[in-house]
């Protein structure tokens, strides 16, 4: 399995794109906002940026045009818009140097977390600290109890299947040291947990333990108060543009998730036919011992399945290490999305609750008590958070799949042209047998 650092794709420019419907949309999402009431004006603004969701740009060949010459001829042609929002970074943190600790009572891997940054809530302009995988798990549930509101990246998963993957193998430390330095990468890009204090905490302090025993103090109101929900009260329905959230991360992790299974089958297959054609080659080698005249062909024939084998490995690994962890960390994705849904619905519920107290009391009261208006407030925050970070995973999500496509279509192309270089090659020496004779 090849270790090395996934390509950056190249840009040339701007290039128009052509647009086409995403192969997710369906009517679904029509049935699920539409109806014959009339769509308020937030439920107008969700389904526009839900509409921009359903189209991925196209980068094939117009019609009435010869197709590409090579596979990076395809890929000059567009340009991956690298900072989507163009604002100005002060904060940069990134995940490497994985070491492995073998201690008496267990055996763990660390990873070195260096942070730059010009903000003043940073005495240093500099940062290094050394994390393992519970810490940053810490640090994702302090963020999703001080910040219910907002949606929290996902970790990747942390329990691995025994004697099927080795957690402390290069490969495997490797795909999850991305995934760590992703984690972090979508907090920092967030305006909103970037500046949260168990982050800054997680960045700079060098005993994590000591804050980490702190356990619940740290809560903040907001989060203590979306856990005191009214129990047992059904909420009534939710307004049409979270319904139609709901039922497009339904079908999205749907989808992707069948996505993901075939994709894991095909490399199954793919890995089997690597070594079917390991033992192909070499036979071809050995035959040529025996041949005179066609000696020299026969080598060229195992010469050319080497190749092959070379490149369908080389496509495999891509396709693990680069494509496969993508699909899966969006369905986490998904997951975490349906989970801020959730808890907006259980705020919902608590709202409508202290209302219909209100309006069974029999003595008239002036005004709404000021704690339904507080859990109004809450509400009406909870929708603005979630609407802005739907807003904002839906681009990182439309940026991700275009480079991740366009990624696979290149590492498709190169993989057959490489296998389409090795058989021609033993062409002309067969040619010249022929002539030969």
């Amino acid at each position: 399995m090849s270790g090395g650092l996934p390509k950056a794709l190249p840009s040339t420019g701007p290039h128009s794109l052509r647009d086409m419907p995403h192969p997710l949309a369906g009517s679904s999402s029509e049935e699920a906002v539409g109806g014959d009431s009339t769509p308020s004006p937030d439920l107008l603004t969700a389904r526009s940026f839900g509409d921009k969701d359903l189209i991925l740009p196209n980068g094939g060949t117009p019609a009435g045009t010869s197709s590409p010459a090579s596979s990076s001829s395809l890929l000059n042609r567009l340009q991956l818009d690298d900072d989507i929002d163009g604002e100005t970074r002060d904060l940069f943190v990134t995940v490497d140097d994985p070491k492995k600790h073998v201690c008496t009572m267990e055996t763990y891997i660390t990873y070195r977390i260096t942070t730059k940054s010009t903000r003043v809530e940073f005495d240093l302009p500099e940062y290094s600290v050394r994390r393992r995988y519970q810490d940053f798990d810490w640090l994702r549930s302090k963020l999703e109890e001080s910040q219910p509101t907002h949606l929290i990246p996902p970790l990747p998963e942390k329990f691995v299947v025994k004697g099927v993957v080795d957690r402390f193998s290069e490969e495997f430390v490797e795909t999850r040291r991305k995934a760590l330095d992703k984690f972090l990468k979508r907090i920092t890009d967030h305006p909103v947990l970037s500046f949260n204090e168990h982050f800054n905490v997680f960045l700079t302090a060098k005993d994590l333990n000591a804050y980490k025993k702190q356990g619940m103090a740290l809560l903040s109101r907001v989060g203590e108060s979306v856990k005191h929900v009214t129990g047992g009260y059904k909420l009534r329905s939710r307004p049409l543009e979270f319904a139609a959230i709901g039922e497009y991360l339904d079908t999205f992790a749907l989808k992707l998730g069948t996505i993901d299974r075939i994709a894991q089958r095909i490399i199954k297959e793919e890995i089997e036919y690597l070594v079917e054609l390991r033992e192909y080659g070499p036979v071809y080698s050995t035959w040529s011992a025996l041949e005179g005249e066609l000696a020299e062909p026969l080598e060229g024939v195992s010469a050319c399945i080497g190749n092959c084998s070379t490149a369908l490995e080389e496509l495999t690994d891509d396709m693990t290490e680069d494509f496969l962890p993508v699909l899966r960390e969006y369905i986490l994705y998904s997951d975490s999305m349906k989970s801020v849904l959730k808890k907006r619905d259980q705020v919902q519920a608590e709202y409508e609750a202290k209302l219909e107290a209100v309006a069974l009391r029999k003595e008239d009261r002036p005004k709404v008590p000021s704690d339904v208006e507080k859990c109004q407030d809450r509400m009406e925050c909870f929708n603005a958070d979630l609407k802005a970070d739907m807003e904002r995973w839906q681009n990182n999500k439309r940026q991700d799949f275009r480079q991740l496509l366009m990624g696979m279509a290149d590492k498709n192309i190169q993989y057959y042209e490489k296998c389409l270089m090795a058989w021609e090659s033993i062409i002309p020496l067969l040619q010249e047998k022929q002539e030969a004779k």
